[in-house]
C-alpha cells in the first residue's frame, strides 16, 4: 500500500478534505458547497453557516485554479511596485488595495529592486495566476522595453505608456504649478527647487514645471537641488539654503525632504516661514504635525487606486479596450503654516 503525503518531519499528512467530505458533514449536497465557496446569494443564511462550519472542522480551502477555469477568473490582481515605501507608491497601493477589496478581488504584490525587473516580475505573477497587473512606476523603463506577458490585462501609473496601456496619475504638472505661484504671490522674488532622482518621471515633471512656471512670470531660475526623495537629502541640502541668503522660498517635490529641510533650518537658526517658506508634496500624514505645519500639494491616492482598479476590471470582465485610457487625478494645495510673506534674509 501506497504511503500518502510526508510532510517536513516526515510524518504521513491527512488526505486534502474534498467537496464531498464537506457536504457530507453539512449534511447538503455538493452543489451547494460549491455555491458558498463561491459566494453565491442563492443559499439560505442558515444553510450558508452550516457549511462555512463544515468547512472550518475539515480545513477545507477550495481550488481557486479549478474554480478560475470554471468562472473565468482567478479574482486576483497582481500588483508591482519598486520602492513601495516611498510615500506616493505605498499610499497608491493603499488606494488599489481599498478598491480591489471592494470588488471582491485580492491583490499579490511584488516589490523589485530595479525598474528593470518588472517585466521579469509581471511574468512571475502571471505564473501565481492572476487577473490582471498593475504597475506602479515603472520609472525608467519605455514602452518598448516593459516587456509583459501577451494578452494580459494591464494598467501603468505612469502617463509615459498612454496608447500602450491604460495609465492613471496625479496632476504632477498643475500640482508643481499652485506650489511656485503660491510662493510667487507671497512676494518671493524666485523659489528654489529640491528636486527628486533625475531617473524619476514625476520628479521630472515636478521639476520641469517649476522652472516652466518660473519662466513664465519672468523670475530668475535658481539651479536645481537635487535629492533622492529622503528626509536625509533634503536634511543635507538644507545647510547649503541656511548659508545662502539669497533663498526665501523652497518649494520640495515631495514632504520628506521638506522635513528634513525644515529641520535642517532649524538646527541653524534659521526660521520657517518668517526667513525662508517652505512647500511639500504628496500630504503625507505627518505634515500637519510638523512645527509649522507643512504647505504641500495633496495627492488623492484613493482615487487614483480605485481608477487603476477600474481600468484593469473593464479589461478583465469586460474585455474593453482602455489601451489609449489616461486619467490625471487632481491635486490641491493644503495652505499651512510652513509658508509666509517675502522678508529678506538679513
Amino acid at each position: 500500500m501506497a504511503a500518502g503525503p510526508q510532510g517536513a518531519s516526515g510524518a504521513p499528512q491527512p488526505p486534502r478534505a474534498s467537496i464531498g467530505d464537506v457536504a457530507r458533514l453539512a449534511g447538503v449536497a455538493p452543489i451547494t458547497v460549491s455555491r458558498v465557496a463561491n459566494g453565491s446569494d442563492a443559499v439560505r443564511p442558515a444553510t450558508r453557516e452550516r457549511v462555512q462550519s463544515a468547512m472550518a472542522m475539515l480545513g477545507y480551502a477550495p481550488n481557486t485554479a479549478a474554480r478560475a477555469l470554471r468562472n473565468g477568473s482567478f479574482e486576483t490582481i497582481g500588483l508591482v511596485a519598486h520602492r513601495f515605501a516611498r510615500t506616493g507608491e505605498s499610499r497608491t497601493i493603499e488606494g488599489v488595495v481599498e478598491a480591489a477589496r471592494a470588488e471582491g478581488y485580492t491583490v499579490a504584490l511584488v516589490d523589485v529592486v530595479s525598474p528593470a525587473d518588472v517585466s521579469e516580475a509581471a511574468t512571475r505573477l502571471r505564473h501565481q495566476a492572476v487577473d490582471g497587473l498593475i504597475v506602479i512606476r515603472a520609472e525608467v523603463a519605455t514602452p518598448t522595453d516593459l516587456a509583459l506577458p501577451p494578452g494580459m490585462p494591464v494598467v501603468v501609473s505612469d502617463s509615459r505608456f498612454v496608447g500602450h496601456h491604460a495609465a492613471v496619475g496625479s496632476d504632477q504638472i498643475g500640482g508643481s504649478r499652485s506650489a511656485v505661484e503660491h510662493l510667487l504671490g507671497l512676494g518671493h522674488p524666485t523659489v528654489h527647487h529640491i528636486a527628486g532622482p533625475a531617473d524619476s518621471a514625476p520628479a521630472v515633471q515636478r521639476e520641469e514645471t517649476w522652472q516652466e512656471t518660473l519662466r513664465r512670470a519672468g523670475r530668475p531660475v535658481p539651479p536645481v537641488l537635487r535629492g533622492d526623495w529622503t528626509p536625509q537629502s533634503g536634511y543635507a541640502l538644507g545647510a547649503q539654503i541656511a548659508d545662502d541668503p539669497s533663498v526665501t522660498a523652497v518649494y520640495s517635490a515631495n514632504d520628506e525632504m521638506a522635513a528634513g529641510l525644515m529641520r535642517a533650518l532649524h538646527e541653524r537658526g534659521v526660521r520657517v516661514p518668517e526667513d525662508v517658506s517652505v512647500v511639500g508634496f504628496d500630504d503625507a500624514a505627518l505634515t500637519e504635525f510638523l512645527w509649522p505645519p507643512l504647505t504641500t500639494v495633496r495627492q488623492d491616492f484613493r482615487t487614483i487606486g480605485s481608477e487603476l482598479v477600474r481600468l484593469l476590471l473593464a479589461q478583465v470582465r469586460d474585455h474593453v479596450d482602455v489601451s489609449r485610457e489616461h486619467v490625471v487625478v487632481g491635486t490641491t494645495l493644503q495652505v499651512r503654516a510652513s509658508t509666509g510673506p517675502y522678508r529678506p534674509r538679513g
